[in-house]
């Protein structure tokens, strides 16, 4: 592998309000590719995106959402109006344009709302991967996915043992549970149970119950949505809502992949993400 051209050294913490600093992996030169995580999981999830995007001349920036990873947790309600604040102010902290906003699952759900409400036109494309959107849970005119009493039990297992929680999230979060080796699972676990267990239920809650379909009438700029065909957790009938919804628009379906689609097709993962930023 080609040596990373790693730039000069850049702020790891950002601060996005008064006691609140998110963690930030900050790495390459060129055009921005801003990363969210999804749900509980932090910026070392693109552990294995960052490299092949700095060699391929971009400036790759992971955000950890306030209550996960190494960011700061403040017990505060937050939902993704909060989340979109936050990356909106590094964004500006950090003085990028003609942004490249990539999500995962919640993370998705997040870039969605951000890129909806981006009045400064800082964001030029959108990628979603294994968003959990244009909603998680299902309503009457929405048949897709969860029903929300499968939701108020996941927040009640947090509360009672979230390491089971994790475990069985764990067990569906690929195309089978021996998709991904026993190290990499303990490298996820290890992330996941570094978050706090309120921004969990925070994020649990926002999931069930935030419905961004109107948001996604608002995305007019071009946008990739990467899907799992064997997704468990955001079933690939969220990317043909996404598609329906999303004027401009197109699906890129990973046929081996459950929700983990960065980690089980890495490969393609990359090179799709690549091929997009660079068009």
């Amino acid at each position: 592998m080609e040596k990373i051209k790693a730039g000069p050294p850049r702020a790891e913490y950002i601060e996005v309000e008064p006691n609140v600093r998110l963690h930030v992996t900050d790495a390459g030169e060129g055009r921005p590719i801003i990363l969210i995580p999804g749900w509980p999981l932090s910026d070392e999830m693109y552990e294995y995106q960052y490299p092949d995007l700095v060699n391929n001349n971009f400036r790759v920036i992971g955000i950890t959402l306030r209550g996960f990873g190494k960011s700061d947790k403040p017990f505060r309600n937050c939902d993704y109006d909060v989340h979109a604040a936050d990356i909106r102010k590094i964004l500006n902290q950090l003085k990028v344009k003609n942004v490249v906003l990539g999500g995962f699952s919640m993370g998705g759900a997040i870039a969605v709302r951000l890129a909806a409400t981006d009045k400064e036109a800082v964001i030029s494309k959108l990628a979603l991967f294994g968003a959990a959107a244009p909603i998680w849970t299902k309503r009457d005119d929405f048949p897709y996915n969860l029903p929300k009493s499968d939701v108020d039990n996941l927040i009640a297992l947090n509360y009672k043992d979230r390491p089971k929680l994790l475990a069985n999230f764990g067990k569906i979060f690929s195309a089978t549970e021996t998709a991904l080796n026993d190290g990499i699972a303990s490298w996820l676990n290890g992330i996941n149970i570094s978050s706090s267990s309120h921004a969990m239920a925070q994020g649990l809650i926002a999931l069930r119950d935030t419905d961004l379909r109107a948001d996604l009438a608002k995305i007019k700029i071009p946008t990739v949505i990467m899907h799992g065909k064997k997704d468990k957790i955001c079933s690939f009938d969220l990317a043909e809502q996404m598609k329906a919804g999303i004027a401009n628009s197109h699906i890129v379906a990973f046929k081996k992949s459950g929700h983990s689609l960065f980690l089980e097709e890495t490969r393609k993962f990359n090179a799709e993400l690549i091929k997009f930023a660079k068009e």
